[in-house]
């Protein structure tokens, strides 16, 4: 194997793929990135224990970023190589020899690296495409984004540290609840057949990294065990959580007693602020309730203070006799995932959960959160 490839551009491959690889595995292999070089371009693979990521770079004739002087693959530590790439001051040349010793050229720069035969790595999940989904890259990161923070950070119930994602009658209903918390995001998406699945929160954010700047189409595709959201460029290989999601729509109340409309930014500002002086609460206790037609936002500690803001109500249905405590943190959460300017707040009473919805998204966003004690 020999290819020539530009020094930024093979640098942030290398460094995108190697968020899949971990340091500390068992087997030495396990370690290193795969290099696979073809006439159409350098492919990249790196995997860990519970995702694989594969980066494919394309050649351009006009630009000239990539020369292929002889097809071939290898697998070289990617702690090594990565750091080693990123120092190098221009174009790349890397040559592998029949002992899978990697030799990288940079101008007047040489140096060699021991590899691994490429034969010898784990093979890419085989995942058929009969489960397959396609989706808009925005709107599944931003379904992604609006559910993964409320999953469970501690593997008490292994199936809530995941985002639960149901396809049927044309629909997507993502889902990911702690107990104490619940958000929720409904999507319309073309389903083929009906599937369900969970999958873990750091495969969803790595998702999210890995395509920050692609605005093109997804494609998902499920199988036992894994799944596979899969770009032109990218493709991420993923364990599923094994196991019954609980069945969440009972949680979410069919009516309410009071119902607020406000400003989504000048609350979550409030919020913040408030949050500053729950600290001492084991759950960030915040109370919200009406006062002079106005919500109020209060908390306080023994240590710091205490603090009270008035805030302007848009809308107001129902009992104005409000009084509630709970996770300051969770509402900043969920309100920081809301694009819209204007929000509603559902209550029905003060120890049943609340409700915070979006007004005017084309998608339905729901978030629920639990109230906390305040004694």
């Amino acid at each position: 194997m020999k290819f020539t490839i530009d020094q930024k551009l093979f640098s942030k491959a290398l460094s995108d793929v190697g968020r899949a690889v971990s340091q500390k595995s068992l087997v030495p292999i396990l370690s290193g990135i795969k290099v696979i070089a073809e006439d159409e371009g350098i492919t990249l693979i790196g995997t860990n224990s519970d995702i694989i990521i594969k980066r494919f770079t394309p050649r351009d004739e006009t630009s000239r970023n990539i020369r292929i002087d002889q097809t071939g693959s290898a697998v070289v530590s990617e702690r090594y190589f990565t750091e080693l790439i990123r120092k190098l001051p221009e174009e790349v040349t890397i040559e592998v020899d029949d002992k899978q010793v990697v030799k990288v050229r940079s101008g007047d720069i040489f140096t060699h690296l021991n590899g691994f035969r490429a034969d010898e790595y784990p093979q890419l999940p085989e995942i058929n495409g009969t489960n397959s989904i396609s989706m808009d890259a925005k709107e599944l990161k931003e379904v992604i984004k609006q559910t993964v923070f409320a999953t469970a950070k501690n593997e008490t119930r292994p199936v809530l540290t995941g985002v639960h994602f149901r396809f049927s009658n044309n629909q997507l209903t993502a889902v990911a609840t702690n107990s104490q918390r619940l958000a929720s995001r409904i999507n319309d998406v073309y389903v083929k057949q009906e599937t369900s699945f969970i999958v873990p929160s750091s495969s969803l954010n790595e998702l999210v990294k890995q395509t920050i700047d692609y605005s093109g189409i997804v494609k998902i595709h499920s199988s036992d065990g894994y799944i596979l959201f899969e770009t032109d460029q990218v493709s991420l290989y993923s364990r599923l959580i094994s196991g019954h999601y609980p069945n969440t729509s009972k949680l979410i109340p069919n009516e309410q007693n009071t119902m607020l409309s406000l400003n989504k930014e000048r609350l979550e500002k409030g919020i913040e602020r408030a949050c500053l002086f729950a600290g001492e609460w084991k759950n960030n206790n915040i109370t919200l309730s009406i006062k002079d037609h106005k919500l109020c936002i209060s908390s306080g500690s023994s240590e710091m203070g205490q603090i009270q803001e008035l805030q302007e109500i848009m809308d107001l249905t129902g009992d104005a006799d409000l009084k509630i405590s709970i996770d300051g943190h969770f509402l900043k959460e969920a309100l920081h995932t809301i694009m819209d300017e204007e929000i509603n707040i559902k209550f029905n009473g003060s120890m049943r959960p609340i409700v915070i919805e979006s007004t005017h998204q084309k998608s339905s966003y729901l978030h629920l959160i639990s109230p906390v004690r305040s004694f």
